[in-house]
């Protein structure tokens, strides 16, 4: 059997190795438009910053090592032209001879990718407006600062490489500047998370211009000039260009190779695309969204290579399929960090559209270990959980340390359904350094549970500023807390004193309790409800998160 791949970075490198351990005999080709195969992709904007010094720890293999190891024939600078599913064959042009050729295969995997969105803008083909995706993107962009001896960089895009590139331009003295078309950084994260990072963005001094977008370019003296649709100008010396990707699929349609609407080849559970004997994987195909059950694209590196491991098990005669993505991610933003795992709250309220989904909502505050040990910091998580049956729809952490642990633990407790209350039963490892002897995992679990008995009623904060006027705003802080700043309107009545002064509060008002993080206002609340108030609810995340959100 003759395997042909077209593609060799992340899935089709994966896909070949794991392929050639399992069976001896089968022939391998890879062919590779680019100069390079199983590289790094995602250490890029690390390189640039100089936090990864040396070029070549990003590239993970070579042909000869290929050849070597596995006794794989890959072929670099090679570009498959054409499909021609009815005879089994490609079309394939060899850049550096200028020669096309006919190959055969008997299984064909794409794992062509993706590539960066570039806008049809005015201007856009300037050689300082610059994308990050490859190798030579990054040889590109370190000449551009070296020779233009550039000072000031402009970032359009938001999304993951948008914001790292940010960091790394920073980390070599580079004046950075931000411009993101949506109301938001990072749409994996809802409005109020993504505000804790974009706060933290500025306090590195980065400049961020959010809900306009680009509209043109044009040099303006030995500046780049960036029209943006309010008609603001800014000048830089470099754009990167950041605002999306899209997948690598012409090759398949133009094979007749169904697609989805956003050029995403579509495969079933064994990663088969709607043509016999052609295979899909990577950010070129389709998966099931783990929570939804709806074909999406999810271009992450974790998914691609399983994919590739699974997809070598199906070749080889195992019986595997991939079971979906669940679209976790984390991401490094100077010194705090993001990560989700599943849908957010924008992505729930689109699927109920197609079916509803009733949800339920909880956020807290925690330190990332014990508030006795030195230098704890603040942990942001939020959960949303189908409230009749607990299953974790998504959860986003952002924070200064254990993010990553956090995250990673939501996302496996999504994957193996546990129910959002089964969250306070997990027994994590515990010292003053690392957590709490209640985890903020398990106070999750403790929120869902209450929450789910009727024990106490939530209001995310971004309803709570959005209707205000509706409530009785309520602190419970302490006098010196409340010397710091406090919601406009409220009413203090600090916690210890409020079972002797609940009866200055009017039952028949509608009542939203804050303190410093959320526990003082759950307890409150429950002296309240214990005491014939019905519409009585916490503010969740606490005063600490709402200030944050608060910020112009």
């Amino acid at each position: 059997m003759k395997v042909v791949i077209i593609g060799g970075v992340a899935a089709g490198a994966t896909t070949a190795a794991r392929l050639r351990r399992l069976k001896k005999d089968i022939e391998i080709v890879i062919y590779e438009r680019g100069n390079y195969i199983s590289y790094a992709n995602c250490g890029l904007p690390y390189y640039i910053g100089n936090v990864i010094k040396n070029r070549d720890a990003l590239l993970l293999n070579n042909p000869k090592l290929m050849k070597d190891r596995f006794n794989i024939d890959v072929y670099v600078n090679h570009e498959v032209l054409a499909i021609l599913k009815d005879s089994k064959e490609l079309v394939v042009f060899n850049k550096e001879k200028g020669i096309e050729e006919k190959v055969s295969y008997d299984k064909l995997i794409i794992a062509t990718g993706s590539s960066p969105i570039v806008p049809n803008i005015p201007g856009i083909n300037n050689s300082r407006i610059v994308s990050l995706w490859t190798v030579p993107d990054t040889d590109t962009i370190k000449s551009l600062i070296k020779v233009n001896n550039v000072k000031k960089a402009l970032v359009i895009g938001g999304g993951f490489i948008g914001i790292e590139m940010l960091e790394n331009l920073a980390n070599l003295g580079i004046e950075v500047s931000l411009v993101e078309k949506s109301n938001q950084i990072l749409g994996n994260l809802d409005k109020e998370m993504a505000k804790v990072l974009e706060e933290h963005l500025k306090t590195n001094g980065v400049k961020l211009v959010i809900g306009k977008g680009a509209i043109a370019f044009r040099n303006v003296g030995e500046g780049l000039e960036v029209s943006l649709d309010d008609n603001t100008k800014l000048i830089t010396d470099l754009v990167i260009l950041a605002i999306g990707v899209k997948p690598n699929s012409m090759l398949a349609s133009n094979a007749g190779i169904l697609t989805n609407n956003k050029g995403g080849i579509i495969v079933d559970s064994k990663l088969r695309t709607s043509e016999n004997d052609i295979y899909a994987l990577g950010d070129v195909a389709t998966v099931k969204n783990f929570v939804s059950n709806l074909e999406v694209m999810i271009p992450l590196a974790g998914p691609a290579n399983k994919q590739g491991r699974i997809l070598a098990d199906i070749l080889g005669g195992l019986d595997k399929e991939y079971k979906g993505s669940q679209g976790t991610s984390i991401l490094k933003v100077f010194e705090m960090s993001g990560g989700s795992t599943g849908l957010n709250e924008k992505q729930l309220k689109a699927l109920n559209l197609v079916k509803h989904v009733d949800y339920e909502e909880v956020m807290i505050t925690q330190n990332n270990h014990a508030g006795y040990y030195p230098n704890a910091t603040p942990l942001y998580i939020k959960m949303l959980f189908d409230l009749k049956t607990g299953f974790i729809l998504g959860a986003q952490v952002v924070g200064f340390s254990g993010v990553d642990k956090r995250i990673d633990i939501l996302s496996t407790a999504q994957r193996l359904k546990l129910k959002a209350w089964d969250l306070q039963e997990l027994e994590l490892a515990y010292a003053p350094p690392f957590s709490s002897a209640k985890d903020p995992i398990n106070m999750l679990g403790y929120v869902a549970e209450n929450v789910v008995n009727g024990l106490v009623k939530l209001v995310d904060v971004v309803s709570y500023y959005d209707n205000k006027d509706e409530y009785l705003t309520l602190d419970v802080r302490e006098n010196k807390e409340r010397e710091q700043g406090f919601v406009e309107g409220s009413v203090h009545i600090p916690y210890g004193e409020l079972r002797k002064r609940f009866i200055e509060l009017d039952k028949n008002k509608k009542i939203a309790i804050y303190c410093a993080i959320g526990v003082r206002a759950y307890n409150a609340a429950r002296i309240l409800m214990q005491n014939g108030f019905e519409e009585v609810y916490v503010i969740m995340g606490g005063y600490n998160f709402q200030r944050i959100y608060e910020k112009k």
